[in-house]
This record gives C-alpha cells, structure tokens and sequence, in this order.
C-alpha cells in the first residue's frame, strides 16, 4: 500500500468506531435521564444492533456482493446515518427516537464488514497489514469516550451532543468514502442463497460435540455480555462515577494489550482455558460491579472495566480463531459468518430482552437501582456457562461423523 492509500484506510477506520463508540456507551444514560426511558424500553434500544447483525449479512450478501462497490455502499449508508443520527437529536420521547435507532442500525452494521473489505482489497498481506489499520478503530472508540469525559456532557446533561458529534463524523466518512480505493462488488453475476448469506455451509461443524459445547456457550455468554453494554454508563453515573464514558474508555485499551499478549497466552493455556479464562473473567467482572462503589471500593468499579480486555480477546477472538482452525479453508468465512450471527444476532438479542425487565423489577426510586441485585444475576449466568463449558468441552480439532462436508485437517494443530 501507498502512504496515501494506508492513510486513508486508518482515518476510514477510526472515524468507524469513533462514530459508534460517540453515542452507543452513553445511550442508556441519554434514554434514562433525558427520555425517561424504562429500563425494558433502553435494552430494546440495544438490542436493535443485534436486529442490525440479523439483517447486515443479507444487506451484504445480496447487494454488497453482487452489484455494487463496497466503498460507494459504504458512503451511502454513512451519509443516510448521518441523517438519521442528527434526526434522533430533534425527538422528546422514546418512542419517536426508537424507529430512528433502529433503522440507524440496520445500516450501520453493514458498515463493519464494508470497512473490512475496503481495507483487505489493498492488501497483499492482510495478516501483517490488517491489525496496524485495524487499531486506528479501537483508537476512535478510545478517543470518542475520552471526548464526552473531558466535555462532560455525562454531568451537564448534553448527551444529545453525542449523537450530534457521531453524525457530523458519519458526514465525513460518507464523503471521504467516495475517495477511498475501488472495490468492486466480490460476487457480480453469480447466484447468492439464503444458506451462503448466513453461513450454513458450515453448519457441519456442530456434528462435532465439542464445537457444538463452544458455539452453544458462545450464544449463552451473550446474554450477560447484553448486561454489560446496555447499563454499565447508566450503573457507573448513578452510583457518582466521574467522567463515566471516559473511564469506560479502559476497557478498550485493555483490550488492545490483552490481543498482543495473546500469542503468548494460547502457548501457555491452549484453546479450552483460554475460553475458560474468558469466561471466568465474566463472572468476576459483574461481581466487581455488584460490590463496586465511587467510595472506598472504586477499584472494583475499575477493575470491572479493565477486565473487558479478557472478556473479549480470551472468549471471542480466541473463538475466531478455534472456528477458522477448525473450519479448514473451504469453510472459514461461512463458518466466521454463522459464530457472528449467533451471537451479536441471537445471543446478544436474547440478553437485550432478558436485562431490561430485570433491570425495572430491581428499581428502587426514580433514580436508583438496587444494582447489587442486577450484577448478580448476570454474575450467575455467566458462572453456569462457564461450569457447563468446563465439564463438557473436549476439543478433538476434526470433524465427526459428517460426510457432508469435506474439511480437511489444519496443518498446525490447537494445543488444548
């Protein structure tokens, strides 16, 4: 790649993130304190980017793909987000302000695969290539929380601002998309299914047991993960945090050291206590936040955060990589399709609407939560995966019994 052309790729990725994580961490907070959102109606705000996840793979599949460049989808799903982002701005209630987050996530989800192929296109090495392009994402993510602390917007009551931010950002993407390398569509002229856009070619790998144990935990662990993204920035601004969307801005610098020490992590630990250790941090996250304060036990509350690095990388990058070993070539990108869908789709949904109801039974006054109560129960489910997980996975890294799919065996095997 030329300087020019990687610079581009960097700024289209920051710019990504940064309009995601500029108004999807405080959300929750904006709905409770400025809508007066329930509990129940703030996790079905969330859950529209799982109906986003659902939808995105036939956004991509059946007009991506086929018939148009990524780079012109991507400016035009931007410019519209854009749009639509300023629009929620003008709307005093939620149910005037939900039609318009759901329809921004049904447009925007397609946007994470685009940017992807964008970048991979120009990359004649994408395994050393990619992850340099890629961090700029997490740095917009890191720099949008870092933004509303430093405005505190959270404490003025501004957060209207974020979604104003996000959409002036998603202007600049979409018109910076139109100069950004051609793409052209990756499947012109030929035929896509319904089975290729959701990934059920690999549909065999859960003859396997073991994988079959891993991707049932993975849509289990979701449901407690929903917890997380929908009400820890409310949790942290009600119990006195300062700078809440900021201090969260943690668990993503965590996350980017916990994927360099990755590799050196797998050698010692292997595939089964990885995910293990992944989900253990789960359960110890939401039980720091259950007994976390902004007095003497604020260091549960920081901790709960940092660990989202473990969360993360040990549970689903690992997963990725468990997947694209055991998939083979033929099957890798079907098999990645069929994991994602099922959990930031069905996983993640589940939880959504599982949390918020919880979350209205455990409240106390207007303004308070007993949330002690609320962190366990996820706390509980995430230790029930993790027991269940540990009892019943045996990786054997082949296929079982499965003549329909002919995947051949990788060639550098997954110590367990």
């Amino acid at each position: 790649m030329t300087t020019a052309i990687r610079a581009k790729l960097s700024t289209m990725m920051f710019l990504e993130f940064f309009i995601w994580g500029a108004w999807f961490v405080t959300m929750g907070t904006y709905l409770t304190t400025t809508l007066h959102a329930t509990g129940t109606q703030n996790a079905g705000a969330y859950a529209t980017q799982s109906l986003g996840a659902i939808i995105a793979p036939f956004i991509i599949g059946l007009i991506a793909d086929r018939y148009f460049s990524a780079q012109k989808i991507l400016g035009v799903l931007h410019l519209v987000g854009a749009g639509l982002l300023w629009y929620e701005t003008t709307v005093g209630n939620f149910d005037h302000f939900y039609p318009g987050i759901l329809a921004y996530m049904i447009i925007y989800m397609p946007t994470l695969a685009l940017v992807n192929s964008v970048s991979f296109k120009q990359m004649t090495n994408p395994s050393k290539d990619f992850p340099w392009i890629r961090i700029f994402g997490t740095a917009g993510w890191i720099v949008a929380g870092l933004t509303i602390g430093w405005l505190g917007w959270e404490q003025s009551g501004s957060l209207v601002l974020t979604f104003r931010m996000a959409a002036v950002a998603s202007l600049i993407l979409g018109l910076l998309s139109f100069s950004l390398p051609d793409t052209p569509p990756a499947k012109k002229g030929q035929k896509t299914t319904f089975g290729d856009i959701i990934g059920l070619d690999s549909i065999g790998l859960l003859k396997n047991t073991s994988y079959l144990v891993f991707f049932l935990a993975s849509v289990a662990i979701c449901v407690p993960l929903a917890f997380y993204y929908n009400f820890t920035n409310p949790f942290l601004n009600e119990v006195g945090m300062k700078s809440a969307a900021g201090v969260q801005s943690l668990g993503q610098v965590s996350e980017l050291l916990f994927m360099f020490l990755m590799p050196l992590f797998f050698v010692r630990l292997g595939v089964k206590k990885m995910l293990a250790v992944g989900m253990l941090a789960w359960g110890l996250r939401y039980v720091f936040f259950a007994y976390g304060d902004a007095g003497s036990n604020y260091w549960m509350l920081i901790a709960g955060i940092i660990l989202h690095g473990v969360c993360y990388d040990f549970f689903f990058v690992t997963g990725q990589i468990y997947t694209d070993n055991l998939a083979g070539e033929r099957f890798k990108s079907a098999a990645q399709g069929f994991i994602t869908l099922a959990t930031y789709g069905v996983g993640m949904l589940i939880g959504s609407y599982i949390s918020g109801p919880i979350v209205d039974h455990w409240q106390t006054s207007a303004t308070s939560h007993n949330w002690q109560t609320i962190w366990l129960i996820p706390a509980g489910i995430a230790a029930v995966v993790l027991i269940v997980f540990l009892v019943s996975f045996t990786d054997k890294n082949r296929i079982e019994n499965n003549p329909g799919l002919d995947i051949e065996e990788p060639s550098a095997q997954v110590e367990i």
